[in-house]
C-alpha cells in the first residue's frame, strides 16, 4: 500500500489562533478536520525559539545543543542527517515546497570537496531537500540592500509567477504581494503595522499562500503512485502583515482577546527579560491600540491559510490520495503579539513554545484514536521517529532524540495512558545576535538560555545570570518569575540537577548504530580473545575459554 506524509508547517502561528485550540474569533474548519479525524496534541513544545533553530530540530529530530544550528540561517553541519535521510531507507521520496530557513555549510562542503551545485551539494545545502521549491519568503529591501531575493543568483519562482500574472516590478514580492496602497494611492510597505487594515496589492488568487498551495497540488499530482513526503512550509501568518482582500478586514468589527500581561511583570524584571521588553517591536505590540490594529490582519492570514488548505485537502481526495496520506500540521513557534509586554518569539512563555500539533493517520490502526486529544508532553523532535515508524522503517535512535507518537495514534483503548518515558521537555534560545547581548556582557558563545518544563515548573537556565522559574500550576498565565524567590530554592536545585542529567544524555555517539553497540555490549571483545584482568583460564567464563594451553616442550 502506498504511504505518503503531508507535513504542513505554518510560520509563527499561535496555537490559540485556531478554533480547534479555542479561538472564538477565527473559524478554521479545514484545520479542525485534522483534529476531528486525527489526534490533537495539547502540550507539544518546540526545541528552539527562532525560525531557524526550531526548524533545524524538526528536520533533524535533535535538540539545538546537538545539531548546533542555533539561529536563523545558521547551517546544519554537512554531516547532519535530516528528514530526507531518515525517510529514504523507507522507500519514501522527500519534497519541499516553501521555507526551511537553512543555509549551506559552505566550509564543511569545501573541506569534503562537495561542489555546492552538485546533486549532493544541493541536498546537503537545503536541510536535505534536493527536490521541490525552496523559498524562505522574506524578500525585503533595506538601506543595505535586499534580504533573501536573489541570494543564489536567481529570483524565487514566485517572482516569475507574479510577473506572468501582471505584477510587474523588479521585486514584485515587496511591491505587490506584501505592499498596500493607502487612502491617497501612495504605495506603503507591508512591514509597517499601521497599514495592516488595507488590502495587499495582490489578488488573493496570487498571494504567497495561494501560490504555495497551487504548487503543492501540482507536486502531489506529479508524484503519482510513489511513496512521498511533502514538507509544505507556508510563510504566513509571519509578518509582513499584509493580507489580500477580503482577509484584511474580516475581523475588524469583532471583539478581540486581550493581551496576557500585567504590570507586575515589569517590576524588578530579569535582565534578559527586560532587554527583550525594551526592544522596539515589543514596545509597539505592548501598545494595545497598535496590537488591536494588527491582530485582525494576523487572523485574516490564518483564515486565508485555512481556506487554501481546504483546496489542498479536496485535491488529495480527488486524486485518491487521502486514504494513503498522513497529514501533520504544526508551526515553528508562536508569536507574543503583546503578551507579557513582548513581540516576536525567543523567550519561553507558552504562547511561543507550546505549539499546535495535529496528526491525522489514515490507517485503520488509528480508528480508535480519531477525534481524541493527547495531554502528554511531546516535542517537535518526535515527528521524525513518528514518520519513520509509520512508514515501516526502524528509527535511527543513535541520532534521534525524540519519541515516536505512533503509540498514541494507534491507541486501542479509550483513556489508555501512553508512557513516553519523558519527564520534561527542553527548548533553547541563542540570543547572541541581539543588539542587547553585548550590553548584558554576553558574546556569540555564551548568550544562551535553556528552558526545561516538567509539566508544572518551567525553569530557564540563563548563562551568566540568575534563572527564571514559573509555576504553571499556580500561575498558568506565567506572570510571576520565581527564579530569585528564596522560597523556591529547593525546586530550582532539583530542576538544575534534572537539566544537568538532560545535557549529559544527549546523542553524540551518532556514528555507532544500536546494532553495533549491542554487539559490543554483548561481550564481543571477550569472544576475540580480549581477556582483561583474569588470573587464570579457569576464571574465564566457559563460553570464552580458549583451547587448553599447548605445552612448550
Amino acid at each position: 500500500m502506498q504511504k505518503n506524509i503531508l507535513f504542513i508547517m505554518l510560520d509563527q502561528l499561535r496555537a490559540d489562533a485556531l478554533s480547534c485550540y479555542g479561538n472564538t474569533v477565527v473559524d478554521t474548519p479545514n484545520i479542525d478536520r485534522l483534529a476531528h479525524h486525527g489526534v490533537q496534541f495539547n502540550k507539544c513544545y518546540i526545541q528552539g525559539t527562532s525560525c531557524g533553530n526550531s526548524r533545524a530540530s524538526y528536520y533533524t529530530g535533535r535538540h539545538v545543543r546537538s545539531h548546533g544550528a542555533s539561529w536563523n540561517g545558521w547551517p546544519n553541519r554537512v554531516d547532519e542527517l535530516t528528514l530526507a535521510d531518515h525517510l529514504k531507507p523507507c522507500g519514501m521520496n522527500t519534497y519541499l515546497m516553501g521555507k526551511t530557513h537553512m543555509k549551506p555549510d559552505v566550509a564543511g562542503m569545501a573541506r569534503l570537496g562537495v561542489a555546492p551545485q552538485s546533486e549532493l551539494g544541493r541536498f546537503v545545502s537545503n536541510a536535505g531537500f534536493s527536490h521541490g521549491e525552496h523559498d524562505d519568503g522574506l524578500h525585503t529591501v533595506g538601506v543595505a540592500g535586499g534580504y533573501g531575493g536573489k541570494g543564489g543568483g536567481a529570483d524565487p519562482a514566485y517572482f516569475d509567477y507574479l510577473r506572468k500574472n501582471g505584477y510587474n516590478a523588479n521585486n514584485p514580492w515587496a511591491t505587490w504581494a506584501n505592499a498596500v496602497e493607502d487612502e491617497n494611492g501612495i504605495l506603503r510597505n507591508g512591514m509597517y503595522l499601521k497599514h495592516g487594515h488595507l488590502p495587499a496589492r495582490v489578488d488573493k488568487a496570487h498571494s504567497e499562500t495561494a501560490y504555495t498551495t497551487d504548487r503543492a497540488i501540482e507536486v502531489i499530482t506529479q508524484m503519482g503512485s510513489q511513496n512521498w513526503c511533502l514538507s509544505l512550509s507556508y510563510i504566513k501568518p509571519h509578518w509582513p502583515l499584509a493580507a489580500p482582500a477580503p482577509y484584511h478586514q474580516m475581523y475588524r468589527s469583532v471583539e478581540l482577546p486581550q493581551a496576557n500581561k500585567c504590570v507586575a511583570q515589569k517590576q524588578n524584571a530579569h535582565p534578559i527579560y527586560q532587554a527583550f521588553m525594551d526592544l522596539p517591536q515589543s514596545q509597539t505590540y505592548s501598545n494595545d491600540q497598535y496590537r488591536e490594529h494588527a491582530l485582525p490582519t494576523y487572523y485574516g492570514l490564518v483564515k486565508e491559510i485555512d481556506d487554501n488548505l481546504g483546496r489542498l485537502f479536496a485535491s488529495l481526495e480527488q486524486q485518491g490520495q487521502s486514504q494513503n496520506t498522513m497529514i501533520v500540521l504544526t508551526t515553528d513557534h508562536g508569536d507574543f503579539f503583546g503578551d507579557h509586554w513582548l513581540a516576536e518569539k525567543d523567550l519561553f512563555h507558552d504562547v511561543v513554545t507550546r505549539v499546535p500539533l495535529l496528526i491525522m493517520d489514515p490507517s485503520a490502526a488509528a480508528n480508535a484514536s480519531r477525534g481524541t486529544q493527547c495531554d502528554e508532553l511531546v516535542c517537535a523532535i518526535d515527528l521524525i521517529p513518528t514518520f519513520v515508524e509509520w512508514a515501516g522503517g526502524e528509527p535511527q535512535w543513535q541520532w534521534l532524540e525524540g519519541r515516536s507518537l505512533v503509540p498514541v495514534l494507534h491507541a486501542s483503548v479509550d483513556g489508555e495512558k501512553i508512557d513516553f518515558e519523558r519527564d520534561c521537555v527542553v527548548s533553547e534560545c541563542d540570543y547572541g545576535v541581539m543588539r542587547f547581548a553585548k550590553d548584558l556582557g554576553r558574546n556569540s558563545h555564551n548568550a544562551r538560555m535553556t528552558m526545561m518544563f516538567d509539566g508544572r515548573y518551567k525553569y530557564v537556565h540563563c548563562l551568566g545570570f540568575a534563572p527564571m522559574l514559573f509555576d504553571l500550576q499556580e500561575d498558568p498565565n506565567e506572570h510571576i518569575d520565581l527564579g530569585r524567590d528564596a522560597g523556591y530554592g529547593v525546586v530550582r536545585s532539583q530542576l538544575t540537577e534534572q537539566m544537568l542529567d538532560w545535557g549529559a544524555g544527549l546523542k553524540n555517539r551518532v556514528t555507532v548504530s544500536q546494532e553495533t553497540f549491542n554487539h559490543r555490549a554483548s561481550g564481543a571483545a571477550g569472544k576475540v580473545g580480549i581477556l582483561i584482568g583474569y588470573w587464570q583460564q579457569d576464571d574465564v567464563p566457559v563460553a570464552l575459554q580458549l583451547e587448553p594451553e599447548v605445552s612448550a616442550t
